[in-house]
């Protein structure tokens, strides 16, 4: 195992190590990315029009979101729970229920909760629905979780929602055991923004679980449950059967669940919670799912059956097996939001579908951020999400040799996500991101040694050190003229290379 300490002699602390330094005082929630955006933002292109916004060119303005920001992280972190909806339902109670001012789609599971919610907003927004999606962890900007007509608010809207709350949430604080957490103040926010817009419908993802989460105090009309696979397990339950009962929470009566594939136990105790509440149940496989798929430029050709009927020649510009099946759900999502399944048995304008698809996109997940070599984003953090991207890597881009980058968080299972990657990287860069959750370097790469072996494993402790160790071993031989880099492990991670690789 090879390792490089950057900075370990004396005069060679650079502006990096500084912002590094003071990162690990701030609330990793915020993922401002400070380590390597204002490193490199004199360096950095325009910003990319991909829904990921830079900070703000005003510096009054920037002053203000990041005044904001550090309020928020005076709060609890998304880590620190209290399984309870009392503290959210008061600020909704002085708020005035802002939450019941639009009707939702709730989604909740293990992966693919984010790429699912942009295809939804993107087939609403298609049939001229004004939309507000809400949704978590981000991937550089704290502004991109609460999203209008498809795009994140402005810091400027941003920064008067959270004024516009703050008397509330002061109220609510001083009323309660506990203050309002950091998420549950943003879950305030987003309910409160979309009510102000007004939209004509909200697309909510959950923070952790269900019953108990944040979100869930809206009666959403459809509830869409994605995939559930083993992670959070210390607060959500050690299989998939546990796990489904705290997620099961979002299912209202009489509502409309869209049901992924799952594991049988999770399946069991969804169907059971579904008559209990009278609520109707769509299932992936049965009432609608994927009929066929192929590979194409930039993505995959789809055929999709909705619970209307078939949907042929559907492009979606995001690669796997794992997003043919997101696209599926967001389409039987949508047409039960429309009443299609149940009220009506038509299918949705083809065209407009066709369209909708075409425009998705789902920053850092399997995004292609640098060409030679190609470098692929993934926020895969369990091993779930970890086997999904390497299958995806494995059919639709057939590198010669890949080199990973991984940066993880304390508490993941970076065994499994590692196992998974084993088969497909070549060797691989251990790093780690500047969050204070991130697991240690020196701690990962001891388990990479166990699973990849001594030879393929380097440790690089900054990650714009790991990525450029990686681009030069993906360089290294000529013969390799299809070699490849996958960042991966976090969320955070991602943000961050996202940055030093000038996609602000």
């Amino acid at each position: 195992m090879s390792e490089h300490r950057p900075s370990d002699q004396p005069g060679e602390y650079d502006e990096f190590d500084e912002i590094v330094d003071a990162a690990t005082d701030r609330d990793p929630d915020l993922a401002v990315i400070e380590a390597g955006s204002r490193t490199l933002r004199a360096q950095s292109g325009p910003a990319q029009d991909d829904g990921v916004p830079a900070r703000p060119e005003d510096p009054e303005v920037d002053k203000a979101l990041r005044a904001v920001e550090q309020e928020l992280a005076g709060r609890w972190g998304e880590t620190k729970l209290d399984p309870s909806v009392v503290r959210i339902q008061g600020l909704m109670d002085v708020l005035g229920d802002p939450q019941r001012a639009y009707p939702s789609i709730h989604i909740t599971g293990t992966n693919g909760k984010t790429s699912t919610a942009r295809m939804i907003e993107a087939l609403l927004g298609a049939f001229d629905l004004r939309t507000g999606r809400y949704t978590s962890p981000h991937v550089q900007s704290i502004t991109e979780r609460i999203s209008l007509d498809g795009a994140p608010i402005s810091a400027e809207r941003f920064i008067e929602t959270y004024q516009d709350i703050k008397p509330y949430v002061e109220m609510v604080d001083g009323s309660q055991e506990y203050r309002l957490s950091f998420f549950e103040v943003l879950t305030g926010m987003a309910y409160a923004a979309f009510a102000d817009a007004p939209v004509d419908a909200a697309v909510v993802e959950v923070g952790m679980g269900g019953t108990w989460d944040a979100t869930n105090v809206i009666d959403a009309t459809v509830a869409v449950v994605m995939p559930i696979d083993l992670d959070h397990t210390d607060r959500l339950g050690s299989t998939p059967g546990e796990i489904a009962v705290e997620k099961s929470g979002i299912i209202k009566p009489g509502s409309t669940v869209i049901l992924a594939q799952q594991p049988v136990d999770a399946a069991q105790v969804m169907l059971k919670k579904a008559v209990d509440v009278d609520a109707t149940v769509a299932r992936a496989g049965m009432e609608f799912g994927v009929v066929a798929r192929e590979i194409a430029v930039g993505g995959q050709l789809l055929t999709l059956r909705g619970l209307g009927g078939e949907y042929e020649q559907i492009f979606l510009p995001l690669y796997g097996a794992h997003q043919a099946q997101n696209a599926s759900v967001a389409l039987a999502a949508v047409e039960a939001f429309f009443g299609i399944g149940a009220q009506h048995a038509r299918r949705l304008d083809m065209d407009t579908v066709r369209k909708a698809f075409a425009s998705v996109s789902s920053p850092g997940r399997l995004e292609v951020v640098r060409r030679s070599p190609t470098v692929v984003l993934d926020a895969a953090h369990n091993p779930a999400g970890a086997r999904a991207a390497a299958d995806a890597l494995t059919e639709s881009f057939g590198f010669s040799r890949l080199i990973g980058v991984v940066g993880s968080s304390d508490g993941k299972d970076v065994r499994g996500v590692l196992e998974a990657l084993e088969p497909i990287c070549t060797e691989i860069v251990v790093t780690q991101n500047s969050s204070f959750r991130a697991m240690g370097a020196d701690e990962l790469a001891a388990v990479a040694v166990e699973v990849f072996g001594d030879d393929r494993v380097q440790v690089e402790l900054r990650l714009d050190d790991a990525l450029e160790a990686a681009i030069t071993l993906a360089e290294e031989e000529s013969e390799f003229a299809g070699a490849g880099v996958l960042v991966t492990g976090s969320v955070i991670t991602v943000g961050e290379a996202r940055l030093l690789l000038r996609r602000r």
